[in-house]
């Protein structure tokens, strides 16, 4: 229901309507004719990065009015880190430019029709416990529906060979715990003012390099959307004095599907099995591990004892929990977080030709850097939470 004494309570957003003109006229200005044909080519990649941004910038302030009309907040509570009631649904924006961007560009082949069906199932879902705060078992039930809608259009993980017994079982399955692991991860880090949406725009830039790397045209460019479309987000996330928006769980659980179907999508590697996983495993290294370390201590210290328990609980003990809890201010605790994901995605891109020997190295320092993050996050567990 809305409530009328909570939308009195929310100022315009400073300088929002002017950031959204803008980048409305910026958007009109990229899909003239003239400029399309000048982008297609050498200066795609930016165009289409461009593109999403100002959609995503025009966006964002028409969500926040609609999210404070229907008093759809995000109200403080002792394991949050905000402090005043924030609109939610920035969701809404970011896939509505990543939408946009890809409907206004793309010839849809049939594993992105999978992935983008999918996606809006998720994203929709995502709407709707922003509203009334769905349960977490109907949440996986639309995830899982979500990632079967992407699997019927041939979005499957080729892990088994042909030849195993049950091999398309067990890549369909293989299939189903990735994007419900990649897509619950993201949301999991959605508990800092520009953390998902950052680690999101980060992971498409390294799919992008990795995909170029790889002669996949098709898959840079579509990352490129994903990269606009979480930076033109991040202006109104990730500011001083707090965020005015957050993306709520539309938002971290479509940037979350997206990736995990750019993942399964892509083809790393044509003859080397470790490269062709390590790849995209890399480049999500930051989420990947936080939930496997959340949700292995959790376990073993007794906080949950069943499947039901992992999905409903909520605490302060993910990575930018435990950094913060270090000493670390909440924007530095994002960029540190950052800067991990980008070294994790920069081993990612040097696999591509890599020598046996040097790809051994190379993972070996990506272990290293996880172990320098676990061993900071068991110092701040023993920190008493805030």
């Amino acid at each position: 229901m809305r409530s009328t004494s909570a939308v009195a309570e929310f100022p315009t957003l400073p300088g929002g309507a002017s950031v959204g003109i803008a980048g409305l006229l910026v958007a009109l200005l990229l899909m003239a004719p003239a400029v399309r044909r000048y982008a297609a080519g050498p200066y795609l990649w930016p165009y289409l990065v461009g593109l999403a941004c100002a959609v995503a910038l025009f966006a964002t302030p028409v969500v926040r009015a609609l999210a404070i009309w229907g008093a759809v907040l995000d109200l403080p509570a002792a394991r949050k880190v905000h402090r005043v009631a924030t609109p939610l649904l920035g969701g809404a924006a970011v896939y509505a430019a990543f939408a946009f961007t890809v409907l206004a560009n793309f010839q849809f082949s049939r594993q992105l029709k999978g992935v983008a069906l999918g996606a809006t199932a998720v994203v929709a879902l995502g709407i709707m416990d922003d509203v009334v705060d769905l349960p977490a078992r109907v949440k996986l039930a639309g995830q899982v529906g979500g990632v079967a809608v992407a699997m019927y259009y041939g979005v499957v993980l080729n892990v088994a060979p042909e030849w195993w017994p049950g091999a398309f079982a067990i890549n369909v399955a293989l299939t189903l715990l990735w994007f419900l692991t990649v897509t619950n991860a993201l949301q999991f880090l959605d508990g800092m003012d520009g953390l998902a949406s950052g680690l999101g725009a980060i992971a498409a830039v390294f799919f992008s390099v990795a995909a170029l790397r790889t002669g996949q045209g098709y898959l840079m460019f579509l990352s490129a959307a994903l990269v606009g479309a979480c930076l033109g987000f991040l202006p109104y996330n990730f500011r001083p004095g707090g965020a005015r928006i957050f993306l709520g769980d539309s938002g971290a659980s479509f940037i979350g599907f997206t990736l995990a179907g750019l993942a399964v999508m892509g083809e790393w590697a044509e003859h080397n099995a470790l490269i062709a996983l390590f790849t995209p495993v890399l480049i999500l290294g930051v989420p990947l591990f936080d939930i496997a370390f959340v949700g292995i201590v959790r376990v073993i210290t007794g906080k949950v004892h069943s499947l039901h328990e992992w999905l409903a609980f909520t605490g302060k003990d993910h990575i930018h929990h435990r950094f913060e809890a270090l000493g670390l201010t909440k924007p530095q605790s994002v960029l540190l977080i950052f800067f991990i994901a980008s070294t994790l995605g920069l081993s990612a891109t040097f696999l591509k030709n890599a020598s046996p020997r040097e790809s051994v190295a190379i993972l070996m320092q990506a272990g290293c850097v996880l172990a320098i993050v676990a061993i900071l996050e068991g110092v701040g567990r023993g920190r008493p939470e805030a």
